[in-house]
């Protein structure tokens, strides 16, 4: 297996992912294609530190960061789509750090 270091400006590479259930598949590369965006990601949804620092740090800063001129925030996790998108619902982040 190979890994790549995604720096600033790369182009992101060819990856789909799931978003909100199985059916709906995104694919990054797309879906950044033009844009400025922030994206991270977390060992596991609804573990202290990432419910309790990682997201709300972000929801915290969004403003800020769109300021910046940066378009949206995404965050990547080993978690299913269905357990990603009541994250998303229980943090309050959902449709503002898309996951």
């Amino acid at each position: 297996m190979s890994s790549k270091v995604i720096a600033v400006g790369d182009e992101f590479p060819n990856v789909t992912l799931f978003e909100d259930s199985p059916s709906n598949t995104v694919n990054l590369h797309d879906l950044f294609a033009g844009k400025r965006v922030v994206f991270f990601g977390v060992p596991g949804a609804f573990t202290p530190g990432c419910s309790g620092t990682h997201v709300p740090g972000f929801l915290k800063d969004l403003e800020k960061i769109k300021g910046q001129g940066y378009d949206a925030v995404y965050c990547v996790s080993v978690n299913d789509p269905f357990v990603m998108a009541a994250w998303a619902k229980d943090l309050g982040a959902a449709g503002k750090v898309y996951s």
